[in-house]
């Protein structure tokens, strides 16, 4: 059968794979606030019981699986357009050094899963106080702070 060359047509269909294929994905969005960093995964329609979250090593795992909606499970189903993504969908994040992987939070709220990852304590800015070790003299029996033998000598 011939086709006909319809460039909308083909470049509907390009565009149409390439969202896809980028929709399979898991949406993140990931900031710093104060001494937390926040990463929040776009998870609608997910049953919080599947999603599951690993650290090995310095890797976070985020996984969780939606099943098909209730009105297209039979088999006499004509789908006309099937957008919404069913199965497993998985993303991973690289903590670097510096991060509290024992005090990891998360939250999933509204179709939107929160993972809140602090700073570690040693990796939290922090002032270094400076000692002052300046001798102090003594003459004609009144101490002076911040003189040594050698400044009174000189008649400092």
């Amino acid at each position: 059968m011939a086709r006909t060359f319809d460039p909308f047509r083909d470049f509907d269909r390009l565009f149409g794979e390439v969202s896809r294929s980028t929709q399979q994905g898991l949406a993140m969005d990931l900031y710093r606030t104060g001494d937390h960093f926040v990463a929040e995964f776009d998870l609608p329609g997910i049953d919080p019981s599947s999603i599951d979250i690993d650290i090995d090593d310095r890797t976070l795992t985020v996984r969780a699986e939606r099943g098909s909606s209730a009105g297209g499970n039979g088999d006499d189903v004509q789908w006309l357009v099937r957008e919404r993504i069913t199965g497993a969908v998985a993303r991973q994040l690289s903590l670097g050094r510096g991060l509290d992987s024992n005090k990891i939070e998360a939250d999933y709220t509204n179709g939107v899963l929160k993972v809140v990852i602090p700073v570690a304590e040693e990796s939290k800015p922090r002032k270094i106080s400076v000692a002052h070790t300046g001798g102090s003299k003594q003459i004609e029996g009144e101490t002076i702070e911040g003189q040594t033998d050698e400044d009174q000598s000189n008649g400092s």
